[in-house]
């Protein structure tokens, strides 16, 4: 069975840092490439990043500069590093594997995990 968990999730002051974790479970998680989507509310799911078998990261122009996206293969754990962090960086953070096509897509992604909240205060 497989489990995505999210945790690191937080109440932060604008400009500040939090990094999420995923902990992966049930799945060879170093044949997968992951992502992280986030969802505020009254919004769409929307892509965060992704990252490769290769190390290759993908950002959302919203993100890039500011977020980072690791792995940790033996430990079968995604991570994303958020700093500078926005009042518009407020929603619950997934993270999810990607079964084909665009990495960019929501479609694209077939387990999910149940979310993190992040909120961001100004």
């Amino acid at each position: 069975q497989v489990q995505l968990v999210e945790s690191g999730g937080g109440l932060v002051q604008t400009g500040g840092s939090l990094r999420l974790s995923c902990a992966a479970s049930g799945l060879t998680f170093s044949n997968y490439i992951m992502g992280w989507f986030r969802q505020a509310p009254g919004k769409e799911r929307e892509f965060v990043s992704g990252i490769k078998l290769s190390g290759v990261t993908y950002y959302a122009d919203s993100v890039k500069g500011r977020f980072t996206i690791s792995r940790d293969n033996a430990k079968a754990t995604l991570y994303l590093q958020m700093n500078s962090l926005k009042p518009e960086d407020t929603a619950v953070y997934y993270c999810a594997t990607f079964t084909g096509g665009s990495v960019y897509s929501i479609q694209s992604y077939g387990y999910w995990g149940r979310g993190t909240q992040v909120t961001v205060s100004s």
